[in-house]
């Protein structure tokens, strides 16, 4: 199947909760046993895979990588971002979730994040869903 591309408007900071278009893409593919990747090209943004019941986990989460990742005045990037990039060299650009049945193979509480370091922008993410052969 071919790659699937993407757009999303974020905020400042936030996590996008993309879990309904990657079960659309897989739905679409056809696909009922293999792999699906999610992949985001920028180097201030990520994407993750953690609690979708409660919003409060996304606000913690986005707390503790401000604590874990503050801003400091040693930084050289002229571009005065780096916390964002150390948020998503941590955070990673990448998730791969198992098919099975024609579905991602998701705990009850799991979803798929776009997590955003430095926004507002207007960012890109792909799907890619391959079947077992």
């Amino acid at each position: 199947m071919k790659t699937r591309e993407f757009s999303i408007s974020t905020d400042h900071e936030g996590m996008y909760n993309i879990t309904a278009r990657l079960r659309e893409v897989i739905r679409e593919s056809g696909v009922q046993s293999g792999l699906a990747v999610v992949y985001c090209p920028h180097t201030t943004a990520g994407i993750t895979i953690n609690e979708n019941a409660d919003p409060d986990v996304q606000h913690d989460l986005l707390l503790g990588l401000r604590e874990a990742f503050p801003d400091r005045r040693e930084f050289r990037h002229a571009e005065g971002n780096s916390t964002a990039h150390l948020k998503c060299s941590y955070v990673g650009p990448s998730q791969t979730v198992l098919i099975e049945d024609g579905k991602p193979l998701l705990g009850i509480w799991q979803g798929v994040y776009f997590c955003e370091f430095d926004g507002p922008r207007h960012r890109r993410y792909y799907i890619k869903v391959m079947a077992d052969n």
